[in-house]
């Protein structure tokens, strides 16, 4: 199964030296069943485009945890065992980015990391303002929800994995 895991450079950084994503459990996000009943028009493609943005909204929550991590979201996609993969299933009445929420029960190895998403590097200023905005946005202030939602605005670039070590 395709999963999502967000990060921050820092955390690729430890990723990388380790040669695995853990330890275990792993927030991670994918194509769930819930997912799938929410985004019912949605063929594959745009629902794991879907997941990778719920990642993305994570990443900038890890960044609002980490100031002192440099204002760029990272996303990994990794491909892990189906039998590795819990999500919460049949709950309606979650949020957009939880119908992708799930826990990888193991540490990923390097080798089942098929890419690395990161922002630009022009991206930083708005994505740290929407990491500064993220309590306020949680709270219900709608300029904060704005400035957090702009962060979307931004497309993660696509690594190989054997780029992923440059960002470093």
């Amino acid at each position: 199964m395709r999963v999502y895991l967000p990060s921050t450079l820092p955390r690729l950084a430890a990723v990388h030296a380790a040669r695995e994503a853990g330890p275990a459990p792993l927030a991670a996000y994918a194509v769930t069943p819930a997912l799938r009943e929410w985004y019912a028009d949605g063929d594959l493609e745009e629902l794991e485009y879907a997941a990778m943005t719920a990642a993305a909204r994570a990443s900038l929550r890890l960044l609002g945890a980490d100031p002192d991590a440099p204002r760029r979201r990272v996303v990994l996609a990794a491909e892990v065992p189906d039998q590795a993969v819990a999500w919460a299933r049949g709950d309606a009445s979650l949020a957009a980015d939880d119908r992708a929420l799930v826990e990888v029960s193991a540490p990923v190895p390097w080798q089942k990391i098929a890419s690395g998403h990161v922002d630009d590097a022009g991206a930083e200023a708005d994505i740290a303002a929407a990491a500064a905005a993220l309590a306020a946005a949680d709270a219900g202030d709608d300029d904060a929800r704005f400035t957090v939602d702009g962060a979307e605005g931004h497309e993660l670039l696509w690594y190989a994995t054997q780029e992923l070590a440059h960002l470093l």
